[in-house]
């Protein structure tokens, strides 16, 4: 059963992490969207930087999340995003505005759920699988 949800597994991991990624590096350049429009009044009041740079900050996050998702911590980055997907949401329906936008990353926050909790189901590789070593006690029957 498992291996047929190797193929799911990584697509989600490719899409989950590559669009987090890119979000978060075009908060820097704002080709995709102009990011900021989407920042809702009272999250704007909060901040004590400018609109500007606390987008920049939002980007680092999203680019740390998805790069977490892509280089194999998927259980830890599909939690991180489901939640974060989860915050912007809220955002966004507190701008009074973008509701279909909110409306898709709750769904986003559904699959880096559904990601995370398929990778503790033993779905895919682990990174720390990856990189573990033998134990001692394996070592010593041999």
């Amino acid at each position: 059963m498992i291996n047929r949800l190797t193929t799911p597994w990584w697509a989600l991991r490719i899409a989950l992490g590559a669009t987090a990624f890119l979000a978060g590096l075009d908060k820097f350049f704002n080709l995709l969207a102009n990011w900021p429009g989407y920042l809702s009044p009272a999250a704007a009041s909060l901040s004590p930087i400018d609109i500007a740079n606390l987008m920049r900050a939002i980007g680092v996050v999203e680019m740390a999340v998805g790069m977490l998702i892509l280089a194999g911590y998927t259980r830890l980055g599909g939690y991180l995003a489901a939640a974060w997907l989860l915050c912007i949401a809220a955002n966004l329906v507190a701008t009074g505005r973008y509701f279909d936008v909110a409306v898709r990353d709750v769904a986003m926050s559904v699959a880096a759920f559904t990601l995370a909790r398929l990778t503790e189901t033993g779905v895919g590789v682990q990174a720390h699988a990856r990189h573990s070593t033998p134990s001692l006690s394996a070592a010593a029957t041999r």
